[in-house]
Formats: structure tokens, C-alpha cells, sequence
């Protein structure tokens, strides 16, 4: 029976925020779109996220949905621009890794790069350990690029918050380099200026 209804009905019923209609949907074209993102990604796991949020995504707008269009086709494009949202982002971080670490070399902080990849990996694993709003608000202001003002309007909070959060990673940053001074100086001056 649930063959028969075609994604014209589906989405009108999605609209009307019908979730068995939109279990329907998400299992007749999961799989292909997990196969077309994987054409992007080469990386199942990263597939299946990307999938997984384009599904999220089109519940949340679903009072957008045009019944007169396919939705097959929105589904794609928004598995495609969740693909590139993705992509952007890793691209800004590892831009911003790569120049810290071309600074550290350009600083003389060592001639040794093994240990210079060392310090780096250090440095995303204790990002990654800092509390939730934190991090939230340290990605947002360096590899997204928002200025202090600006996250606090997205966010919904006040600047100080946003500095009060900065100040709490920069102090469990520093911590955690507290024995490595020339590191921490560059991390300083990339990491902490609005």
C-alpha cells in the first residue's frame, strides 16, 4: 500500500507534519541518497550524518515544502548543500590549524615537525574536551569567523557571556600548555583577539 502513494501526497502530508509519511519518504530514498552523497564524501560515516541531517533539516522546514515540486529533488539538494555547509566548515578549521602550525614554524618555537603535529593534535583534543557552550561559541568565533557581537546576537546572549566563555577555553587551554610558553603565545594571539 505505501508504494502506491507517490511523493506529491508524501509531501503534503509531511507539510501537515504526518510523521508516517515521513517514514515512508526517509525509507524510500535513504539509501540513495546515501549513495549519491557518498560520491562527495568517499566516507560512509560522513555519508550517513550528512543523510541524516538532510532528513532533519526537511522536517524542521517542512511548512516550506512546495507539494507542486519534487521532493525528491529537494531532498537532494539539501543533502547536497549540507555536503558543502560540511565541507566549508572542515576547510576553515584545517586552514586555521595549518596556519598556526605555519606560524609556530615561522617563530622558531621548533625545527622539529613530528612534534610540532604533536602539539597540534593536543590542541584539537582539548578543543574538543572544552564544555559544550565553550566550544559552541570558540568555533563560531574562529573558524566561522564571527566577531564577538555577532555571536552573542545568534546565540542570544550577551557579549560578556561570549567573553566569559572565551576567557573559560583560554584558561583550560592554557592548562594544558602550561609548560610550553612559545605554543601558548602563538595560540594567544591566533585563538584570542575579537
Amino acid at each position: 500500500m505505501e508504494v502506491l502513494i507517490n511523493d506529491s501526497l508524501l509531501a503534503i502530508e509531511i507539510k501537515k507534519s504526518d510523521k508516517k509519511a515521513f517514514r515512508i519518504l526517509f525509507e524510500r530514498y535513504y539509501k540513495n541518497l546515501l549513495d549519491y552523497t557518498i560520491t562527495y564524501t568517499y566516507d560512509l560515516q560522513e555519508a550517513e550524518d550528512i543523510v541524516q541531517q538532510t532528513f532533519i533539516t526537511l522536517w524542521n522546514n517542512r511548512l516550506n515544502i512546495n507539494s507542486e515540486k519534487s521532493i525528491k529533488s529537494y531532498l537532494y539538494r539539501i543533502a547536497y548543500n549540507t555536503y558543502i555547509d560540511i565541507y566549508r566548515k572542515q576547510k576553515k578549521r584545517n586552514a586555521f590549524f595549518n596556519e598556526l602550525k605555519e606560524q609556530a614554524l615561522r617563530d622558531r618555537i621548533t625545527p622539529d615537525h613530528e612534534a610540532l603535529d604533536i602539539r597540534i593534535n593536543k590542541l584539537k583534543n582539548v578543543i574538543e574536551t572544552l564544555p559544550e557552550k565553550c566550544k559552541e561559541i570558540l568555533y563560531l568565533n574562529k573558524f566561522e569567523g564571527l566577531k564577538y557581537k555577532e555571536i552573542s546576537e545568534q546565540l542570544n546572549i550577551s557579549v560578556k557571556t561570549v567573553e566569559s566563555h572565551m576567557y573559560k577555553a583560554f584558561k583550560i587551554i592554557r592548562k594544558n600548555f602550561s609548560e610550553d610558553d612559545l605554543f601558548l603565545c602563538i595560540v594567544y594571539k591566533n585563538f584570542f583577539k575579537d
